[in-house]
This record gives structure tokens, C-alpha cells and sequence, in this order.
């Protein structure tokens, strides 16, 4: 390096930044078993890759606290942000470039201060125009009251920081990342992404422990605000990693799929497809190992797993080709598409559709699901939306129907009507209905079975009227009649999928 004066000024003002020189934050970090801000950086990001922007930033607290101190202990404002390359090594590298974002919880406990706001907007800004996509880790309390060299805003209720973030909705994948306590400012920063991936340490809400005592609702442990696990169960949360490894790995594996697609893959024996549904029609049976197969080997990548179970929303690729993915998961609620499924399967849609992924929906449902406690869900409005979303597919849609394809709960699961996929087919096991088979016979033949006395003959003429339905709305009478394009081998599902995807 050179010897000059204004050089050797920069490299010790840039190190102080870093973790060398912030020993005693560093290791905080440690005894808690989490990473620093910029070993996440690091993980994250390519090597060698990273641009940053504003690294010599520090609080607006000049008045208050010395200078030196300052720039070690308010490193770059609590907030690192910048551009780099993230899955470089496996995709075309022109399409690895991407925004990144990462709150360092190390810095006044990872606050959003004056000129921490200004680096976050310069990041969304420059992101929108690139329309590149983002990610973030939004560990972090919130508002910082303390910036007291700030004398140009009231209450600072007119930063941007918030609606540029939401901005990018449609135009930036945007990807949050969290680890630890994660409070406020950066909670609504966390739930406006796109995909929310929280590890196993984490503790999200709207508002921290200070600010419930503020507002007198008594003293709070932040641990009872919003553990991770809670918010799975909810649905705030897309992934539950172990720790900051396993999300970052995550993140890049999940933002890999909007990237493009990969040159080496390999696949299964599809044969293997033929038996994968009993033959007894009421038996259930995995539908991930289905997913797996048909996908390319390792590539099968699920979002939200634990909320609205009885529909997997999730991604594969095929040739080395990303696709979104839904799938009727007939172990649970055997497949009926419940409220909260409708709702997750409908924003999932959504999403791939704004950026471009082709869908495909395997699916096998007796229906939505009904009954009281489905209504006392929100069925009317979240049912509907899964509607509303699939009316507005504008990527290709291929629908293979795997068994079940009855009512109101089939059409919702291919766009809102069979005539929407750019193909729609099923496996030789399928079965159609305006409602599934037992009900249908129990409402359309209720008298003629409440004349019969006898149980066991009652149960006959059931049995009988059932297998006289199934008869008729079989795949392959369906495909007679037009209502769906084909019926397949289901070996051939992953080859057909793959030449309807070239006819979008």
C-alpha cells in the first residue's frame, strides 16, 4: 500500500468498520451463538463480489458521543447495503447480481437512525431501476430515538425507507432473512418481503418490549414476542432454519430459482411414477414423493410448510429449468383446500407470476373445504382469492391431475377453470366431479337411501351408486367429453410437462 497520507487515512477509517477492529462486538455476537452482520455478508454473497455503499457512515450523534468512538462503535449506521453476486459459480454469472441488505444488530442494537434510513433508501432506489432483486437481513429494534445532530424532522414520519421497500413488489424478488430479535420498523420490513425466512432464535413483532411499556401494557420479556416457531404456525414465516448458515443457504437456494437456470442436472427412473398411487382410491399416499421424482434430483425446494398444509407451495426445476410449483397433499385434510391453504397457494401464485416463473399445479382435492369452523376461517374471502390470483396467470400454467378433480376446489387449484392451463391433464387415477363421489350420492340419492331399512343393504346401493359415479367421471370418460386435454402415462408427466412449458 501506498505510504501516502490521504490513502493511509481511508484504509484505517475503512477498518474500523470491520471485525477486526470490533473485537468486543464481535465477540457479544459469539456468546450468543450468532454470527456478525458481516460474516453473513460473506456467506451470503460471492467472493470477492461486494460493492458497498456508504461504509463510512456512522450515527448521527456527533454532539453527544466522540468522534472515534463512533466510527468503531457505529459502524456504517448499523447497516450494511450494497451490490454483489450471489449463486455466481452455478448460474450465468450476468444474472447473480443482486441488492443486499444486511441490519447489524451490533450497532445500537440494529436501529434504523438518520443516516441509516438514507443508505436503505439509496439501496431500494438503485435496486428498482436495476430491477434487481433483494435481500435482507432485518435483525433489528426498530426506531432510533438518540440521533440528536438531526434538526431537520419533526416526528420523521415523511422517511421513505418503508414505501420504497414496498415499492419493489413486482419489479425486486425481495427476500428477508432473520435472525435474533427483530422488532417494529425492521418487523415491517421483514413482513412486506416476498419470502420470509426466520431461524429457530428469532423473535418478531410490531412492536418491541419499550414500546409495549410505552404504552402501558406493562413490562414485557422480548423472548414472549413473537417466537419464531409462533410465527411459522401463522404464516409469517416461509422457512424455519436451524441458524444464520442454514437461512443464508436457504435464501440463496430459494433466490437461485429466479435467477435462471442451471447447466448440469440430473433425474429419477419416471417409471417409478406407475405406483406411487394405491390402487384403492381412498388410500393416501405422498405427494412429495411424487414431486420428487418428476423433479430435477435435489432440486424440489418447499416455502411454508407448516401453514395451509393440505396445498405445497414450493419450487423444482426440470432440465436445469426453475418452475413454481403447487400440489394437493392428500395426507392432510385429504387435499381439500382449506382457507389458510387457498390463501398461501393464492399470494404464492401471485408472486411467481409477477416475476415470471412458469407453474405447475398437481392436483388431487376432493374440494374446499367446508363445514362451520372452515367459514369461521374466512373461507368466503380467502377461497376467493385463490381465484383471483389464478385469473390473473399470466405465465404458463400446465395442470396435471393426479386423482381427485371434484367442484369448486379443483378449478381453483388450475387458475379457475380446467380451460386455463396451457395443458391440462391427468393421470389414468383420475376422477371428476362437480363434487366429490359420497356426497354427491348422499345428497342426489337421499331418498332412495333413506327407504332402504336395512343397513347393510343401504350401504350396497351406496357402494353401488358411488362406483357408478366413479364410472362415469373416470379421466378417461373426461377426456372423452373434452373436459380436460389428455390422460398420461404418468411416466411421461415430467416430458410432457416440460414440451407444454415450450408451447407458453
Amino acid at each position: 500500500m501506498s505510504d501516502r497520507s490521504e490513502l493511509i487515512e481511508l484504509h484505517n477509517r475503512l477498518s474500523k468498520t470491520l471485525d477486526e477492529e470490533r473485537g468486543v462486538a464481535k465477540q457479544k455476537r459469539y456468546e450468543k451463538g450468532y454470527r456478525t452482520a458481516r460474516e453473513n455478508l460473506d456467506d451470503l454473497a460471492d467472493k470477492d463480489s461486494f460493492v458497498e455503499y456508504g461504509q463510512l457512515a456512522i450515527a448521527a450523534q456527533k454532539s453527544r458521543r466522540e468522534l472515534e468512538e463512533l466510527r468503531t462503535e457505529t459502524a456504517a449506521d448499523g447497516i450494511i447495503t450494497g451490490f454483489g453476486k450471489i449463486n455466481g459459480e452455478i448460474l450465468d454469472d450476468k444474472k447473480a447480481l443482486s441488492a443486499i441488505i444486511i441490519n447489524d444488530y451490533s450497532v445500537l442494537a440494529g436501529t434504523q437512525g438518520y443516516y441509516h434510513h438514507k443508505k436503505l433508501d439509496r439501496i431500494c432506489e438503485t435496486a428498482e431501476k436495476q430491477n434487481l432483486p433483494v435481500v435482507m437481513y432485518t435483525e433489528g429494534g426498530g426506531g432510533r430515538p438518540g440521533d440528536t445532530d438531526v434538526h431537520v424532522q419533526f416526528a420523521g414520519l415523511q422517511i421513505p425507507s418503508f414505501s420504497n421497500w414496498a415499492k419493489l413488489k413486482g419489479k425486486s424478488l425481495r427476500i428477508a432473512v432473520n435472525n435474533g430479535y427483530c422488532f417494529a420498523g425492521n418487523a415491517a420490513l421483514f413482513g412486506t418481503a416476498d419470502f420470509c425466512i426466520s431461524t429457530k432464535n428469532s423473535w418478531l413483532g410490531m412492536a418491541g418490549p419499550a414500546m409495549i411499556e410505552g404504552g402501558g401494557l406493562g413490562k414485557v420479556n422480548p423472548k414472549d414476542i413473537g417466537p419464531a416457531e409462533e410465527q411459522e404456525k401463522l404464516g409469517v414465516i416461509d422457512y424455519l432454519a436451524e441458524d444464520e448458515a442454514d437461512a443464508t443457504s436457504f435464501a440463496k437456494k430459494l433466490l437461485s430459482y429466479f435467477q435462471g437456470n442451471l447447466k448440469n442436472w440430473e433425474t429419477k427412473d419416471q417409471s417409478i411414477l406407475r405406483n406411487l398411487i394405491p390402487e384403492n382410491r381412498r388410500m393416501a399416499y405422498s405427494v412429495r414423493d411424487i414431486i420428487e421424482t418428476i423433479a430435477d434430483k435435489d432440486s424440489f425446494l418447499e416455502v411454508r410448510k407448516i401453514y395451509g398444509r393440505s396445498v405445497i407451495t414450493g419450487f423444482i426445476r426440470l432440465e436445469g429449468k426453475p418452475v413454481a410449483l403447487i400440489a394437493n397433499d392428500c395426507q392432510h385434510l385429504g387435499g381439500a383446500v382449506d382457507a389458510t391453504s387457498a390463501e398461501k397457494a393464492g399470494q404464492f401464485i401471485s408472486i411467481c407470476n409477477e416475476h415470471n416463473l412458469p407453474i405447475v399445479s398437481l392436483a388431487d382435492t376432493p374440494g374446499f373445504m367446508v363445514g362451520v369452523d372452515s367459514e369461521r376461517e374466512g373461507a368466503v374471502r380467502k377461497m376467493g382469492s385463490l381465484f383471483n390470483a389464478g385469473a390473473n396467470i399470466s405465465v404458463p400454467l400446465v395442470a396435471i391431475f393426479l386423482r381427485k378433480g371434484y367442484g369448486l376446489g379443483a378449478m381453483a387449484m388450475v387458475g379457475g377453470s380446467f380451460y386455463i392451463p396451457i395443458f391440462t391433464a391427468s393421470w389414468p387415477t383420475g376422477e371428476f366431479g362437480g363434487m366429490g363421489l359420497e356426497g354427491a350420492v348422499k345428497l342426489g340419492y337421499k331418498k332412495e337411501l333413506e327407504a332402504i331399512e336395512d343397513e347393510k343393504e343401504r350401504e350396497e346401493l351406496f357402494n353401488k351408486l358411488v362406483q357408478k359415479m366413479y364410472d362415469a367421471g373416470k379421466a378417461l370418460e373426461a377426456a372423452t367429453q373434452l373436459e380436460i386435454d389428455a390422460v398420461i402415462d404418468p411416466a411421461e408427466t415430467r416430458s410432457i410437462i416440460l414440451k407444454a412449458l415450450e408451447t407458453g
